[in-house]
C-alpha cells in the first residue's frame, strides 16, 4: 500500500523546482567530498603506516564499496521517509567518521578501515538525491534534472584536488575538519528549507518487502547492468587512468593525474547532458549511442596508439560516453519505475555502478600482470560496451513504448 504527502505548503514554481535541485546536489557533492577522503591521503598513509600495496588498495576500496552496497536500504528509507529527512540525516552521521578519521583514526590501519567502513555512509547520498529530484520534475524534464543533480559526483574532484594541498598547510587533520564543517552547515541548512515534493507517494510496506518487490521489477536488473558498465567505466577510469598512462605511456605522475582530472571534469560535465538528451530522443536511444561510442574507442586505445592525438580523442570519447551513458541510465529509471519506488531501485542500480568500477582496473591490472599488455583488457572493455549495444537494440521496441506509455501518463 502508498499513502499521499499532505498539501503543498509553499507553491510549486520553476523557482522552488531548481532551489531543492540545487540543495540536493550541494549535498550530493558535499558528502561526495568526505566519501573520497582517504584515497588522496592513501600514498601518505601508506608511507608513514609502513602499508603494503593491497593494504592500501583496502583502504581506499572499504569506504566505496561500503557506500555502494549501502545505497539499497537508504534508497528504500528515501522512499518512505523523504529526501528531506534523509539527506540531513546522511550528512549529519557523515560528520562522526570524518572527525573520527581526523582526529584519531589516522593513527593506524585498522582505525583507518574502521572508519573508512563508517565513511562509507557519505557514498549513499545519491540514492537519497535520485528520488527527491525525482518527485519535484515532471516526466518530460526528470532526466535533465537528475542529469544535473548526477553532476555532483563532482565532489570527488573536489577531494582529490583540496585534500592533500590542505593536509600539507595544515596537518593530516586538516581536510576532514574542513569537510566536516562543510557538512554541518548543509545538515543545519536542509533541514531548515529541504522540502519533499509534494503530493509525493510515501510506501507503507515493510522495508523489506519492499526490497523484495524492487528486486522482482525488470527495469532493475535491465538499469543496474546498463549502470555498471556506464558508470562503473567512469569510476574504472578515474581510479585507473594514471597507472595506465604512466605504464603504458611512461607519463610522470603529475602529468597522468592532470590528465585523469579532465577525464574526470569532462564525464562529470557530460552527465547532465546525457540526460537532457533523453528527456529529447528517449533514454534508449541516446543508450545505443554511447555503447557504440565507447566500444569504438576502447577497440581503438586497445591497439595503443600515439596519446596525442588518437589516444585523447579515445580517451576524452569515452569519458562524454560513460558520462552521458550514466545520466540516461538515470533518465530511463525515473521513466519506467513506479514513483513509490525510484529510491528503492537507485539504491539498487547506485550500487551495480559502484562496484561495477573495481571490476575493470582489477582485469586490467591481472591481464597486464600475465601478458604485459593492456590490449587484452582494453577490448574486453570493447566487448562488454557492445554486448551493451547489442540489448538496447533488441529491447528498443519493448523499452521505447513503455518509457512513451509512462511519460504519458
Amino acid at each position: 500500500m502508498t499513502a499521499t504527502q499532505d498539501a503543498p505548503s509553499h507553491p510549486v514554481t520553476a523557482g522552488r523546482r531548481m532551489l531543492m535541485l540545487s540543495l540536493a546536489t550541494i549535498g550530493f557533492a558535499l558528502n561526495f567530498w568526505a566519501w573520497a577522503l582517504l584515497s588522496p591521503l592513501g600514498p601518505s598513509f601508506k608511507d608513514s603506516l609502513g602499508l603494503s600495496a593491497f593494504q592500501q588498495a583496502l583502504l581506499v576500496a572499504v569506504p566505496v564499496v561500503v557506500g555502494s552496497l549501502g545505497r539499497i536500504p537508504v534508497g528504500a528509507l528515501t522512499d518512505r521517509y523523504g529526501g528531506r529527512v534523509m539527506f540531513p540525516a546522511v550528512s549529519a552521521l557523515t560528520i562522526v567518521p570524518v572527525l573520527f578519521l581526523g582526529l584519531a583514526g589516522h593513527s593506524s590501519l585498522a582505525a583507518l578501515l574502521i572508519g573508512g567502513f563508517f565513511l562509507g555512509l557519505g557514498g549513499t547520498a545519491f540514492a537519497v538525491g535520485v528520488p527527491f529530484v525525482n518527485a519535484w520534475f515532471p516526466p518530460e524534464r526528470r532526466g535533465l534534472a537528475i542529469g544535473i543533480f548526477g553532476a555532483g559526483m563532482g565532489g570527488t574532484a573536489v577531494s582529490a584536488l583540496t585534500t592533500v594541498p590542505l593536509a600539507k598547510a595544515g596537518t593530516v587533520a586538516t581536510p576532514f575538519i574542513v569537510t566536516a564543517c562543510a557538512l554541518a552547515f548543509y545538515a543545519v541548512v536542509a533541514a531548515r528549507l529541504l522540502r519533499d515534493a509534494p503530493g509525493r507517494t510515501v510506501p507503507t510496506e515493510p522495508l523489506t518487502r519492499r526490497l523484495r518487490d524492487t528486486l522482482r521489477l525488470p527495469v532493475t536488473w535491465q538499469a543496474s547492468a546498463l549502470y555498471a558498465i556506464a558508470f562503473g567505466g567512469y569510476v574504472a577510469f578515474s581510479v585507473y587512468l594514471p597507472a595506465y598512462l604512466k605504464t603504458a605511456y611512461g607519463l610522470a605522475q603529475a602529468d597522468a593525474a592532470n590528465r585523469m582530472a579532465g577525464f574526470v571534469l569532462f564525464a562529470v560535465i557530460m552527465r547532465p547532458v546525457g540526460g537532457w538528451l533523453s528527456d529529447r530522443f528517449n533514454p534508449v536511444r541516446v543508450l545505443r549511442g554511447v555503447f557504440a561510442v565507447v566500444t569504438a574507442a576502447a577497440a581503438t586505445q586497445a591497439f595503443a596508439p600515439e596519446l596525442i592525438p588518437l589516444g585523447t580523442i579515445a580517451f576524452l570519447s569515452m569519458a562524454a560516453a560513460l558520462g552521458a551513458g550514466s545520466g540516461a541510465v538515470f533518465a530511463l529509471v525515473a521513466l519506467l519505475t513506479p514513483t513509490s519506488k525510484v529510491g528503492s531501485v537507485t539504491g539498487v542500480v547506485g550500487a551495480a555502478g559502484g562496484l561495477g568500477g573495481f571490476i575493470p582496473p582489477l582485469v586490467m591490472g591481472t591481464l597486464y600482470g600475465a601478458f604485459g599488455s593492456y590490449a587484452l583488457g582494453l577490448g574486453a572493455l570493447a566487448v562488454v560496451a557492445a554486448a551493451a549495444l547489442l540489448f538496447t537494440a533488441v529491447a528498443r521496441r519493448t523499452l521505447h513504448v513503455r518509457t512513451t506509455i509512462t511519460s504519458r501518463a
